[in-house]
């Protein structure tokens, strides 16, 4: 059962969290990209932004079931008070934090500039970038953790 839920806690992860990282990390760059003339903003653009933003919004979603099938695991492989679990597991709720009251948000702003057919500023790019980044930095982590486990006793 554990190889199950494992296998299961991995996939969500790549399935999941990969698209977020990648289409978030496209974002800034794509809506500074877009042209707003006198006609209004490029929708080709627009619609670029649009889609990584939603494919943000619903794989985030998803990705709830990685938390989920982690603790599962965790459970059936009693490691649930090893210190690079408990680490793991805070800077999973810091990206998730991270994703929910920043990225997200700053991406709603900048799209809503584009449908007022207003220009997007280089600075709201450059913020939400790095919000994008930490969040990137914070799953690449937890994903050394979970491969690396420090000081665990279950194996390699």
């Amino acid at each position: 059962m554990t190889k199950f839920l494992l296998s299961l806690h991995v996939l969500a992860a790549i399935v999941a969290i990969g698209p977020v990282t990648v289409a978030a990390s496209m974002f800034p760059p794509a809506a500074r990209r877009v042209q707003v003339g006198a006609d209004g903003p490029d929708t080709a653009g627009v619609g670029t932004v649009r889609l990584l933003h939603r494919i943000c919004r619903v794989y985030s979603g998803i990705g709830l079931a990685v938390p989920l099938l982690g603790f599962a695991t965790a459970a059936a492989m009693g490691v649930l008070g090893d210190g690079w679990l408990i680490t793991s597991i805070a800077l999973t709720a810091a990206a998730a934090g991270v994703l929910v009251a920043f990225v997200l948000p700053c991406q709603d702003e900048l799209l809503e500039r584009l449908d007022g057919r207003q220009a997007v500023e280089r600075d709201s790019t450059v913020r939400l970038a790095m919000f994008t980044g930490v969040f990137n930095l914070l799953w690449a982590t937890v994903t050394v953790l979970m491969i690396v486990r420090p000081g665990s006793t279950t194996g390699a």
